[in-house]
């Protein structure tokens, strides 16, 4: 097993009302020593939600992603709120983001983004045995909810509205639990 970097300074240069980029000085077991930067971690976490309807469809979302500056298809996701487990912050994002609630949610797995960049976590949670329900969350605008086949997921992974790597990590780990599920 590798030997961790001894961490020798972290300087905060930036910060903002979401995010904190750090500088982190390192040495490493060679004695080789560098700079990164990194986006720090909230240390809350987020969720992803794949959500599937009695009929087989999945539950998306067209959003407006800020960084791409135009509107992406993906599912329902959110930061975890203090003192809330992601299976409730999985049930309260399903139904701000999509006008849905489940009385199932199981947690499929943790995953990372760009770990050698970001600090962040996102729990991937699939929900069933979904029934209308709808809480007023922070979205700008109401957000177009869109079923959409689960036999056709191959479909969607290629889909060039449906680009967020998570989502597309996401969608076949859904796929692979719901089928060792069912």
């Amino acid at each position: 097993m590798p030997i961790k970097p001894d961490i020798l300074k972290v300087d905060t240069p930036e910060k903002s009302r979401l995010f904190r980029v750090e500088e982190v000085d390192l040495r490493f077991s060679n004695g080789e020593e560098r700079r990164f930067e990194r986006l720090a971690s909230s240390g809350r976490g987020a969720v992803m939600v794949i959500a599937v309807d009695q009929h087989q469809n999945l539950i998306l979302i067209r959003e407006y992603a800020t960084g791409f500056d135009d509107y992406v298809l993906t599912f329902p996701k959110g930061l975890i709120d203090p003192g809330e487990t992601p299976l409730e912050a999985a049930n309260r994002e399903l139904q701000e983001e999509a006008g849905f609630a489940a009385r199932k949610l199981h947690v499929i797995r943790e995953m990372s983004a760009v770990p050698n960049y970001m600090g962040h976590s996102l729990t991937l949670v699939i929900a069933t045995d979904l029934y209308e329900s709808r809480l007023e969350g922070d979205e700008p605008e109401p957000l177009e909810v869109i079923p959409y086949p689960l036999k056709d997921i191959n479909t969607l992974a290629m889909s060039s509205e449906f680009h967020e790597g998570r989502a597309i990590a996401g969608l076949f780990l859904a796929q692979q639990w719901i089928e060792a599920h069912n």
